[in-house]
């Protein structure tokens, strides 16, 4: 608690201004996260992980985000919506790759659920995987993803079987660089601007099967 408030008062709130006018990514803040385990920090040690409870991390949280709102949302979609969902449902192989650098903050982290027809309402969700040999090829578009511009793995939603509805809804792990995966428009937002809300689209993207979370 002391060392997140001190942290904040010292190197986040001065910049808190300057970075939601110019929308400027705080990369050099988060990386002092990172050496300080705050980028995951319910994830256990052995997984680059501070292994903290969800009260150390809840007191964090509010630390930061008193001190800059953006600074905070970034470190929260990478602790509780990017490495949470590895820690919980990831296969070793998956925590090896995928986890440890973002628990360790070495990587950022992005959550790509809501669609522009229909929210977040995740039954109604349009994006399409097909198996193909030993790869799903995805297909459609992700809307407002939070770190979506400067996330390089992304835990994304689709649907394996659209008659199915939300039965057949699957999670994977994507990678920035996939070729057909990009970044399209940037919200115009009225706060928070240093935390990208983008557009994500998938263009008959190649996702390994192992990547199915």
């Amino acid at each position: 608690c002391d060392t997140a408030r001190e942290f904040a008062r010292r190197e986040v709130a001065p910049k808190a201004k300057e970075l939601d006018e110019t929308g400027r990514y705080p990369k050099e803040i988060i990386a002092q996260l990172a050496e300080m385990g705050f980028m995951g920090m319910m994830v256990p040690t052995e997984y680059g992980g501070a292994g903290l409870d969800a009260i150390s991390y809840v007191i964090a949280m509010e630390e930061i985000s008193a001190g800059c709102a953006s600074t905070g949302v970034i470190m929260s979609v990478n602790n509780s919506l990017s490495c949470y969902p590895l820690q919980a449902f990831g296969s070793e192989e998956q925590k090896q790759k995928y986890l440890v650098p973002l628990a360790s903050g070495k990587k950022l982290g992005c959550f790509a659920l809501s669609e522009p027809a229909n929210g977040s309402d995740a039954g109604a969700l349009r994006t399409i995987a097909k198996r193909e040999g030993d790869h799903y090829i995805l297909n459609g578009t992700k809307n407002f993803i939070t770190n979506g511009r400067e996330a390089e793995t992304c835990i994304l939603f689709a649907t394996v079987d659209a008659a199915k509805g939300n039965k057949a809804i699957t999670a994977f792990i994507l990678e920035k660089g996939m070729p057909g995966f990009t970044v399209g428009k940037l919200e115009d937002k009225l706060g928070i601007n240093a935390s990208s809300t983008a557009q994500l689209h998938l263009e008959n993207v190649k996702v390994p099967v192992a990547n199915r979370l």
